[in-house]
């Protein structure tokens, strides 16, 4: 049918509306996605077209750029947490006396856990709930944690709190690329802007209150009463990951998402929730229930309808919704797909082992080479923190450009930003003073956040939508794994010489190249 009868048959509306149907299932069928025919499943696949089609015939509205709000807070909240491990480390084991590397050890296992429960579990129960509940874990174990009396507490409520935060990306970068038109998925990319704000949110609360409130470096003795800067910390930033949860839950209103929905061959609930999002956005969806049985039928599919009702018929997707090792086998369906999946995972793992080992420590590096030059004070050291959160704030808007330049793309940027992240930690190690040493950290952080920003949206993208959080989960689980080796790494390493710098800016420079080698380049394609 060509385009122009096309548009006549849909601005005729409701009448004859069986043509239209079958002229929108003409239409979405040579839309441009990321996977070539028989890559996922063809019934699934041709629902998932009409679907890029009518969100992007709603367009990128208010209801998106609230989810670019709402959705940055799970970046937001994975940056902080974890970064305070590195934040309260010295203050904590004045007063507790405890090995530093075990209270990064006990985070990393709760973010494991949650990594692997809300990234596989929101293919199973949905988005919305994990979406909601995760920010809620962190924010109140958080502001438990400010209580500890002793390490094990600390710890423990860490790890709880772990679970929360390991599972915001996974379900939140699943959550918005469900929602987003295929023309601004580049946006996934800078929703890193999150996770800078959080670094120097963070550390501008960190360096007054660590700076004032704590007992002095080296001090034989420290009581709870001379070290409240730390405690003071962690009761803020629990209180605002409260708020910003429930921002989340009683302000905006979060639908289901209807790829996830299509998944489970709810296809009459998806198009509802379409229609709401049109609303709220002021515009108007052509799309019904009968264009998705149509995009079924046209690939010798049945309707996929779950339940009775208008449109029952075989349940061409029912399995997706328990879960089963159908969606880990759904990310290997074909070879390419296969190696995809596994250099993803490879990726993660690597680049998480390198940043972990380095990250957690940052601050006592900083801090043991700053004595070396007399300037080992807290007021300093959480100085530099500051001014390395303020460099990672237009990382994200450069990330964000670059994933859309010809020739460029995805790949190229994570390879580019991962290889100079590489040489930046290599050069750290000729600083000969605290200032050259803040200075290459400057030029790590840069990088470093656009080769996460481009990893962290890059991965969603490549995965099938009704397998992402399963994919999600996979790849977060991968550098939680390694998370937790680094930290075991470094109990017994010596973290006063460059070891570490040395073999986290190789593993690094490993990952750039290895990026190359991905299969899918998401720019300019949507995904399904």
């Amino acid at each position: 049918m060509s385009e122009k009868g096309h548009n006549d048959l849909e601005a005729k509306g409701e009448k004859g509306r069986a043509t239209p149907t079958l002229s929108r299932v003409t239409a979405v069928t040579s839309t441009t996605d990321l996977f070539e025919d028989g890559t996922v499943d063809p019934v699934y696949q041709a629902k998932a077209r009409v679907l890029n089609a009518a969100i992007q015939e709603i367009g990128m509205g208010k209801y998106q750029w609230c989810l670019f709000a709402t959705a940055g807070f799970g970046w937001f909240s994975d940056s902080v947490w974890p970064l305070l491990g590195g934040l309260i480390l010295s203050p904590a084991v004045n007063e507790f006396h405890f090995n530093g590397p075990f209270l990064s050890l006990a985070l990393n296992i709760g973010l494991f856990v949650g990594a692997v429960f809300w990234g596989l579990g929101c293919d199973v129960w949905g988005r919305r709930w994990s979406f909601n509940a995760t920010l809620f874990l962190a924010g109140a174990f958080g502001l438990a944690a400010g209580g500890a009396p002793d390490f094990l507490a600390l710890a423990a409520l860490l790890a709880v709190l772990g679970v929360g935060v390991g599972g915001n990306l996974p379900v939140d970068s699943a959550v918005f690329l469900d929602f987003v038109p295929g023309s601004h998925q580049y946006l996934l990319t800078i929703l890193s802007i999150w996770w800078s704000v959080g670094q120097l949110v963070a550390s501008l609360i960190a360096w007054p209150l660590i700076a004032n409130f704590s007992c002095p470096q080296g001090a034989t003795t420290c009581a709870r009463a001379d070290n409240m800067g730390w405690r003071y910390l962690v009761f803020t930033l629990g209180g605002m990951t409260l708020l910003l949860w429930a921002v989340r839950f009683f302000v905006f209103p979060l639908h289901e998402s209807p790829r996830f929905l299509v998944g489970r061959g709810r296809d009459a609930e998806a198009v509802d929730v379409l229609r709401r999002i049109a609303q709220f956005n002021g515009r108007e969806t052509t799309l019904e229930a009968r264009d998705l049985e149509a995009a079924a039928a046209a690939v010798g599919g049945g309707s996929g309808s779950e339940g009775g009702g208008e449109g029952k018929g075989k349940l061409v997707l029912s399995r997706s919704s328990v879960f089963t090792i159908d969606h880990v086998k759904g990310l290997f369906e074909t070879p390419k797909l296969a190696w995809s999946t596994s250099l993803l995972i490879f990726l993660w793992g690597i680049i998480g082992l390198a940043s972990t080992l380095y990250n957690s420590f940052l601050p006592f590096l900083l801090a043991s080479r700053g004595a070396r030059f007399g300037d080992s004070s807290y007021y300093t050291t959480y100085r530099n923190q500051v001014i390395l959160g303020v460099i990672g704030v237009p990382a994200a808007f450069l990330a964000g450009w670059a994933v859309e330049q010809p020739y460029i793309g995805r790949r190229g940027t994570l390879a580019l930003s991962a290889g100079l992240t590489g040489v930046f930690l290599f050069a750290s190690t000729t600083a000969r003073s605290s200032d050259a040493l803040l200075g290459w950290n400057c030029g790590y952080v840069f990088n470093s956040n656009i080769m996460y920003g481009v990893l962290y949206a890059l991965s969603p993208e490549v995965f099938p939508a009704k397998d992402r959080g399963t994919g999600n989960g996979l790849t977060a689980t991968a550098t939680r794994v390694f998370g937790i080796i680094a930290p075991v790494i470094a109990l017994y390493a010596n973290l006063e010489t460059a070891v570490p710098v040395y073999v986290s800016g190789a593993l690094i420079i490993g990952a750039g190249l290895a990026a190359l080698l991905l299969p899918y380049e998401p720019r300019g394609k949507a995904s399904i």
